[in-house]
This record gives C-alpha cells, sequence and structure tokens, in this order.
C-alpha cells in the first residue's frame, strides 16, 4: 500500500434472506453510511440530482428503469465523454439479470 497507494470508493448492495434489500456507500477513508441510491464518479454529478427528484422508497422495477433512463439521457445531453452503450443489471430475491431499455 505504501509504495502505490490510491484511493477508492465503493457502492456495496446486498439482499437478505428475508428479501430486504440495502445499499451502502463508503468512500476512501472508510467511513460507511447506508444510502437508498447511490452515484460515482464523473458522472455523479449529473446523476445525483436526478436520483434525488425521482426516487421514492416504494418503486416498482419499471418506475426504477425510468428513472435510470432519465439518468442516461442527462449523460447524453450534458457529459462531456460519449458513453453510448451503458450495462443495466437488476438484482433481486430471483438473482441478477441483464436489462436493456
Amino acid at each position: 500500500m505504501r509504495r502505490g497507494p490510491y484511493q477508492t470508493n465503493i457502492l456495496l448492495g446486498g439482499i437478505d434472506g428475508e428479501n430486504n434489500v440495502s445499499l451502502y456507500t463508503m468512500d476512501y477513508l472508510a467511513s460507511m453510511a447506508k444510502v437508498s441510491f447511490g452515484a460515482q464518479g464523473y458522472a455523479a454529478n449529473f446523476v445525483l440530482s436526478i436520483l434525488d427528484r425521482e426516487w421514492k422508497p416504494d418503486m416498482t422495477a419499471d418506475e426504477g428503469l425510468e428513472v435510470i433512463r432519465k439518468c442516461i439521457h442527462e449523460l447524453h445531453t450534458r457529459f462531456l465523454i460519449s458513453q453510448p452503450k451503458f450495462v443495466i443489471k437488476v438484482i433481486d430475491h430471483e438473482g441478477i439479470r441483464m436489462v436493456s431499455l
């Protein structure tokens, strides 16, 4: 670590045996907090405002995908780097699956 230190942030999510989901964020100083939504990197500057406005605790999967569509549209509109393709994965009690928008 001392020869080549680096900083990293983590979004860590999971589901327990009773279908309760949790999402945590941990920064490079190891401060951890439970969050309802999260984003990292330069894109977070654009995406977090949409998530803050649109997220509701009782959202359905379709409503969540619509929020993701809005986030991707915002990135295509305002972000300097062109990201033509996104990979969206849904994690729930049934497992992990890829979703196309």
